[in-house]
C-alpha cells in the first residue's frame, strides 16, 4: 500500500504531466479564442463612435436593433437558406456515406481521401469554379442547350439557388466524414439479427441502423449548417450581393459601417446559437450512446 507521501507525489506528478501537455493548447485557445469572444461581448453594451469604432457608453440599443424587422428578414432568410443546404447535403451525404462504409476496408481511405481532396483546394478558387459553371454562357447553360432541355439560356447564377449550391458543395465533405463514423462503429451482426427475427432491409434501416448513426447525423447537420450561416463569401459571388446573409452583415458593419457594437451583437447572436446547437449535439449523443449501451 502506498504510503501519504507517495500519493502525493503521484498527484503532483500527474498534475505537470497534464499542465505540460495540456498548456500550450489552453494557452492558444485563452488567447485567440477566449479573448476575442470576451471583446466581442464586451462591445455589445456600447454605442459606435461618431466615425466608427467603440463609443464606452453602456446601453442595450444594439440587441434591440438586432431584432428590427429589416435585421430580422435577413436572419430568417439566413436560416432557411442553411437549412436548406444542411438538408440537401444529408440527402446526398448519407447514402455516400453509408455506402463507403460498407466497402471493403482496402477501398474506404482511397474513398475518404478522394472526398476530402476539395479541401486542399483555395476556397475562393473552388466558389469562383461554380462561376464558371453557372453563368449565362457556362458549362450547364452549354448542356441544358445543347440537349434540347431549354430553348434559351437561363439564368441560374446570382440566385438563392446557386448560393444554395455553392454552400452545400463546400460543407459537403462536412456532412460525410461524421455520418461515416458513426455508420462504420456499428456492429456488423445487428442487421443480421434484424433479418433473422424477420425485419427487411428498409425495416432495419428505419429501426436500427438509422436510430444508432443518428448522433453522426447530428453532428453532420451542425458542421454543415453553422458554416453556412455564417459564410459571406458565396453568397457574395455567386449570389452577386442579391442574397444577403448574417455574415454579411457582420462583414458589412465591422468594414463598411464601421459599426463594431453592433457587429459584435450580431456575431454574439451567431455565438450563441452555436453553443445551443453543440449542446443539442451533446444531449443527442449522450442519450444514444446510453441507449446503446443497454
Amino acid at each position: 500500500m502506498r504510503s501519504p507521501s507517495a500519493r502525493a507525489r503521484g498527484r503532483r506528478h500527474g498534475w505537470a504531466t497534464s499542465a505540460v501537455f495540456l498548456g500550450p493548447g489552453l494557452a492558444f485557445t485563452a488567447v485567440f479564442v477566449a479573448v476575442p469572444v470576451l471583446l466581442v461581448l464586451s462591445y455589445t453594451v456600447f454605442d459606435r463612435g461618431r466615425f466608427g469604432g467603440v463609443e464606452y457608453d453602456f446601453t442595450l440599443d444594439n440587441f434591440t436593433r438586432a431584432f428590427e424587422p429589416t435585421f430580422r428578414k435577413v436572419l430568417v432568410s439566413s436560416l432557411g437558406i442553411a437549412a436548406a443546404a444542411t438538408a440537401i447535403a444529408l440527402a446526398i451525404g448519407y447514402p455516400v456515406a453509408y455506402a463507403i462504409a460498407k466497402l471493403p476496408e482496402r477501398w474506404r481511405s482511397l474513398v475518404l481521401v478522394l472526398i476530402v481532396i476539395p479541401f486542399w483546394t483555395n476556397f475562393l478558387i473552388r466558389t469562383y469554379a461554380w462561376i464558371v459553371l453557372l453563368n449565362t454562357q457556362g458549362v450547364l447553360n452549354d448542356a441544358l442547350v445543347g440537349l434540347g432541355l431549354v430553348d434559351e439560356r437561363i439564368d441560374l447564377l446570382y440566385t438563392r439557388g446557386a448560393v444554395v449550391a455553392g454552400l452545400v458543395y463546400v460543407y459537403l465533405p462536412l456532412m460525410i466524414l461524421p455520418i461515416y463514423a458513426s455508420v462504420a462503429r456499428l456492429e456488423r451482426e445487428l442487421p443480421e439479427a434484424s433479418a433473422d427475427l424477420g425485419g427487411s432491409r428498409f425495416a432495419t434501416f428505419v429501426r436500427v441502423t438509422f436510430p444508432l448513426s443518428l448522433p453522426g447525423v447530428v453532428t453532420g447537420c451542425i458542421f454543415v449548417f453553422v458554416p453556412s450561416l455564417g459564410n459571406f463569401v458565396v453568397p457574395e459571388l455567386l449570389g452577386g450581393g442579391k442574397t444577403v446573409m448574417v455574415g454579411n452583415l457582420v462583414r458589412d458593419q465591422f468594414l463598411k459601417a464601421r459599426d463594431w457594437p453592433f457587429g459584435a451583437t450580431l456575431a454574439l447572436i451567431m455565438v450563441v446559437l452555436l453553443v445551443a446547437l453543440f449542446a443539442l449535439q451533446s444531449v443527442v449523443s449522450r442519450r444514444f450512446s446510453v441507449e446503446a449501451g443497454r
